[in-house]
């Protein structure tokens, strides 16, 4: 349910892409599984859990300057690489194949139609971590409808970085207050939120749920409902 009134002064919607559009876990587990298919589920999720510390931790010391930016690709691979020495795989055409997962997400029940009936109303960006080719894979094997892609490889940042939302703002050309940033982190939002961006949780189960002190203009269970509370 949205927790201000509806406006009709948006101009254009902006989407973080891994968790909010497209099933980031899984995507990586069914790549963990073709790496080793004799994994039990436990182990599975232990090397699940293993590829997203690391890429949390990796994008993290770019942040805060402790290492100097390096794009998605090459973050993954790393996942990759420590995920298979500690399946026990050292076959390098099957860890490069597994460094790609990010590239094969599943979208979410709703997505595809979600963006088709927002995007009749609302110029829709994608905003993303992901890398400029990395996003090009993932846009084309989820069906993701977008009229701009966006990567914080442009920004030569990760987000929450003010500089990769500073992407939106200045692709789009409208003031910040203009552009309604669509995530299931609230994380995410917080930062948008920071740069003058309107924001809307989409409640996913893989997501970061808003805190009791957030505020942000829209919650929505999906982007049926976000659509709905939007007017388009």
């Amino acid at each position: 349910m949205s927790e201000l009134k509806p406006s009709p002064d948006i101009d254009a919607l902006v989407f973080d892409v891994l968790g909010t559009l497209v099933d980031e876990p899984a995507g990586i587990r069914a790549g963990i599984r073709q790496l080793a298919p004799g994994l039990d589920d436990f182990t599975v999720e232990k090397l699940l859990a293993l590829w997203q510390q690391h890429i949390e931790r990796e994008q993290r010391r770019v942040c805060e300057g402790d290492r100097a930016y390096a794009a998605s690709d090459v973050i993954d691979l790393e996942a990759a690489r420590l995920v298979a020495d500690a399946a026990g795989v050292e076959d390098a055409a099957a860890v490069a194949e597994l460094g790609l997962a990010g590239r094969r997400l599943p979208p979410w029940p709703d997505t595809v139609a979600g963006l088709a009936r927002l995007a009749e109303r609302f110029p829709l960006m994608g905003l993303s971590n992901a890398s400029r080719t990395a996003l090009l894979g993932l846009n084309a094997h989820a069906g993701l409808r977008w009229h701009q892609a966006l990567s914080a490889e442009d920004a030569r940042a990760y987000k929450p970085d003010p500089a990769v939302y500073r992407l939106a703002v200045d692709v789009s050309g409208r003031p910040p207050e203009r552009l309604l940033m669509v995530a299931t982190h609230a994380w995410d939002l917080r930062a948008a939120q920071a740069l003058g961006l309107r924001t809307a949780y989409v409640a996913r189960p893989v997501g970061d749920p808003p805190a009791a002190s957030d505020r942000f203009d829209f919650h929505a269970a999906d982007l049926a409902d976000l659509a709905a509370q939007i007017g388009a």
